[in-house]
């Protein structure tokens, strides 16, 4: 009997450990710096600006001069000069990434294009390191499938924002052919929860939908979310 307890035990903790690490699969090609420079190339494809509408993103999030907003996995800084231009020489934006290397990047992107009002951040996978009850607007861009710790996250996202603050989260679709390039079946393997479970998960760690639709059709969603 003791044997037995024990095992369940064991189980038990490997259990908890493997459902922290959710995003193992959607992170392999991030383990590396020759991994990280092939996805900053992606990243920084000038065709991205048509293809994911940036301009778009940010009408959504509603935000308003002398507001502070936070990219949540900046990345090469792709949406920082669109967050900037929207809360304006008052506002503030957080630029925030786990790895160095991408900072790196978006912090020369932000000077390159004087970006005055904006702040880097290197987090980690469990903390956004966010300022409480501060922020306007969250936005997870192309990012939640990565979150290991979702729940971890989204409570730290959800202290952060006003009362009235938005959580903006754009993701693929878990869906085939949803994702760019040559594999049809990546987003099974890649994107860990489809837009109907993902509203569920969020909205079961403290928010509330307020709305969602497609952002680019069969590929991209944009759902928006206040705290409860």
């Amino acid at each position: 009997m003791k044997r037995f307890v024990c095992f369940i035990s064991m189980c038990g903790l490997v259990c908890a450990a493997a459902f922290g690490q959710v995003a193992t699969q959607a992170n392999e090609g991030y383990q590396t710096h020759e991994g990280r420079e092939s996805v900053a190339k992606g990243l920084s494809d000038p065709a991205r600006e048509e293809r994911q509408r940036p301009r778009d993103i940010v009408d959504s999030m509603d935000l308003k001069p002398g507001g502070t907003v936070a990219d949540v996995g900046t990345g090469v800084g792709f949406m920082l000069p669109y967050l900037s231009h929207a809360v304006g020489d008052t506002g503030h934006v957080i630029g925030e990434d786990i790895q160095s290397d991408f900072l790196d990047k978006a912090k020369m992107k932000a000077q390159f294009s004087r970006l005055n009002n904006v702040q880097f951040v290197q987090v980690t996978d469990r903390d956004p390191k966010l300022p409480a009850d501060t922020l306007e607007g969250v936005l997870v861009l192309d990012v939640y499938h990565h979150f290991d710790y979702p729940e971890a996250m989204l409570e730290h996202i959800r202290d952060s924002l006003l009362s009235d603050g938005k959580l903006v989260i754009v993701e693929y679709f878990k869906r085939p052919g949803a994702m760019p390039g040559g594999d049809p079946d990546r987003p099974l393997r890649h994107i860990r929860l489809d837009q109907d479970d993902l509203i569920k998960e969020v909205e079961a760690n403290g928010f509330r939908l307020v709305s969602k639709r497609d952002l680019v059709p069969k590929s991209q969603y944009i759902a928006i979310f206040q705290k409860k």
